[in-house]
């Protein structure tokens, strides 16, 4: 689904001497990469702060811990996302209520939330899914209307723009009180091991965040809260810092081999291609079709065979997750949500593709399309 190995040979210089360089100074954890890579990561996402962490698991935990919340707390998310999102949430001993997404967008569907909303409603997660952001406005409305706390999940569209109505532009991870996002090798800036940050433009917040994910202490030994042990090594920051100034260059790439699937695939009848909101500059984390009226295993078994592969993210959404039982779960009625979930099928998508490459999986996927058809 990725190649991270070309996209490695391209930068080897400058990640083998970045590397060399942490190794020579034995920082490996804190030091001058890792905040050097916090102010240059907040320079780029137009943010106050950057606080980095282990991981985007980590990341959405610890800011949920940061605003507070106590144990019945409701926070809405939708259901069509990876399961980090909603985990947390139980983890805490918060209540997730999932909503809906739009069939073109896979992101919150705004109706869905109005209806969601309530007087223990906390906070809103919205996730920008596959790269393309959620409607961030009316969510934020609807959060300023109510009192709510949003927290962005970026983990799969940083790089990506969001455009208001007005015309102003910002970063996605940029516009929540809180924004959170992961360095997962397959991300679109992606690390060589585990890791992640939170944005906010918050002072006292991310004062906060910085405590939290070191053990509760702003002084050595002295812990003013509970915390935990979260912390972004100085190797991954290195790597971080020169992958940072190939970001947008990587967007684009995506952008080009989405372009050229979309053409490829233009106007079939079993076939969806991606939607680009007009507000969202969407970056392809995936590249995600809705298939209709094509047995979709048979296909994935066809794909397979041409040594082609594909994916499905989620064949299981979150509210019907076996974790979620006891919390009553299965009991949401999020008709889009269940739709997608058998409909949904994503290509390879990567910055390193040949046009050759593309010709191949664009060619062979349209024949196992029509050997698929029910």
């Amino acid at each position: 689904m990725v190649d991270l190995k070309r996209q490695y040979e391209k930068i080897k210089p400058e990640v083998d001497a970045a590397i060399q360089n942490v190794l020579d100074s034995t920082a490996f954890i804190g030091g001058p990469d890792v905040s050097a890579f916090s102010r240059e990561l907040a320079d780029y996402n137009g943010v106050r702060h950057v606080i980095p962490c282990a991981n985007g698991t980590d990341a959405l935990q610890i800011a949920l811990m940061a605003l507070g919340l106590q144990p019945g707390d409701e926070v809405i998310t939708p259901s069509f996302t990876y399961i980090a999102t909603v985990e947390v949430v139980a983890l805490l001993r918060l209540t997730p209520v999932f909503v809906d997404v739009d069939a073109d967008t896979y992101t919150m569907n705004i109706e869905s939330l109005k209806k969601a909303i309530t007087k223990k409603t906390k906070a809103i997660i919205p996730v920008h899914l596959y790269g393309q952001a959620a409607d961030m406005e009316p969510i934020l409305a609807l959060a300023a209307e109510h009192g709510i706390a949003v927290i962005e999940d970026n983990a799969q569209a940083i790089g990506g723009d969001y455009t208001f109505s007005d015309g102003t532009k910002k970063k996605t991870g940029s516009m929540g009180v809180v924004g959170t996002t992961s360095f997962f090798p397959s991300k679109n800036l992606g690390c060589y091991g585990d890791g992640g940050a939170m944005f906010t433009n918050d002072d006292a917040l991310a004062e906060k965040l910085r405590m939290i994910a070191n053990h509760g202490q702003n002084v050595r030994y002295y812990h003013e809260m509970v915390g935990c042990n979260s912390r972004l090594d100085a190797i991954q920051a290195a790597i971080l810092r020169i992958k940072l100034r190939h970001l947008d260059e990587y967007c684009d790439a995506r952008r080009k081999v989405a372009d050229h699937y979309d053409q490829a695939f233009s106007g079939h009848a079993s076939l969806t291609t991606p939607y680009r909101a007009p507000y969202s500059r969407h970056v392809f984390h995936q590249y995600t079709l809705q298939l209709s009226g094509v047995n979709r295993d048979k296909l994935i078994g066809l794909l397979a065979e041409k040594g082609i592969p594909s994916m499905l993210y989620y064949p299981v959404p979150s509210h019907k997750q076996n974790m979620f039982k006891s919390l009553g779960g299965g009991a949401f009625r999020l008709p889009v949500t269940d739709e997608l979930q058998e409909r949904v099928l994503s290509l390879p998508i990567h910055t390193e593709f040949t046009k050759e490459e593309l010709d191949y999986i664009s060619t062979n996927f349209l024949e196992a399309l029509e050997a698929s058809r029910i």
